[in-house]
């Protein structure tokens, strides 16, 4: 496998057949997982293509980029669907579940947006003060995401504003003797349950639950990683947690922490007994 450009964003259609990953330089490369062999060059991005999902149990592929669109593709007929617009700033993270409809993340434009692929309509929804670097669906009905002014949003797809909203969800930072919050690089969700993780950094990941009915985000765990926590994933089962780390922020070369490694670091998890549909670190 191979790309002439930096890979910013990558997905597996459910089944296994299909691998699909997209570049700084506008194209998206579509693999065949089990030769490795590449089968597609979807083109169609005016700019970087920055978030890629497969709806779950099909070929239907969505796709985001810095040009501010939305398209849909089938990758098993190689074939262009249609483009959605209406951000108004480059997409920074899109997902997808099960339904024919996608969730993005859209930098300083301010908003989450749920995109209805049929009826070609979107739902806006406001929330942060900052740019939306991340964004996860946790189920059909809820998605969290993450923004530079330091805040973890949780969302109901039925209502435009938070149900719960973390400010400074890792803390405080002197940045050239001004208090900033830690901007939020990553966010995850062990899907369909109540367990989600926020990545920055601020020499931690963090465990959240989402409690009170998915109304409060109340903090479970701090666990040490040093560098940008560029990138985070849950495991399907839920036994452990992949972490993304580098030297640098993903979306930009601004600064370097040098002491970090371009890494992946895996964290196992366990369940607590007391608390069935809760994970927390393995600390054995």
């Amino acid at each position: 496998m191979g790309h002439a450009s930096h890979v910013l964003c990558m997905a597996i259609s459910l089944d296994g057949k299909y691998l699909a990953t997209g570049d700084r330089n506008k194209l998206i490369m579509v693999w065949d997982t089990a030769t490795c062999k590449r089968l597609h060059i979807f083109t169609g991005h005016r700019d970087a293509v920055s978030g890629l999902s497969f709806r779950k149990g099909t070929h239907q592929l969505y796709s985001a980029s810095h040009d501010r669109c939305v398209k849909v593709w089938n990758v098993a007929e190689n074939a262009y669907m249609e483009t959605l617009f209406g951000q108004q700033d480059v997409i920074t993270g899109l997902d997808s579940l099960s339904r024919e409809c996608c969730v993005t993340a859209a930098g300083r434009d301010g908003t989450v947006r749920l995109w209805k692929i049929p009826e070609e309509s979107q739902l806006v929804f406001y929330g942060h003060q900052g740019s939306i670097d991340c964004i996860q669906l946790i189920s059909e009905e809820h998605v969290v995401s993450g923004a530079d002014d330091g805040s973890v949003a949780l969302w109901g797809l039925a209502k435009k504003k938070p149900l719960a909203l973390a400010r400074q969800a890792h803390g405080m930072q002197d940045a050239q003797g001004l208090q900033q919050p830690y901007c939020i690089l990553a966010v995850a969700a062990l899907r369909n349950s109540d367990l989600l993780a926020t990545g920055s950094h601020s020499a931690s990941v963090k465990l959240w639950k989402c409690s009170e009915g998915f109304r409060k985000l109340e903090p479970l765990w701090a666990i040490p990683l040093v560098g940008f926590v560029n990138s985070l994933e849950f495991s399907a089962a839920g036994d452990f947690l992949v972490a993304g780390l580098g030297q640098e922020h993903r979306l930009g070369r601004w600064w370097r922490i040098k002491e970090a490694k371009n890494s992946i670091c895996i964290i196992p998890l366990k369940r607590r007994a007391t608390a069935p549909s809760s994970h927390v670190p393995d600390s054995s």
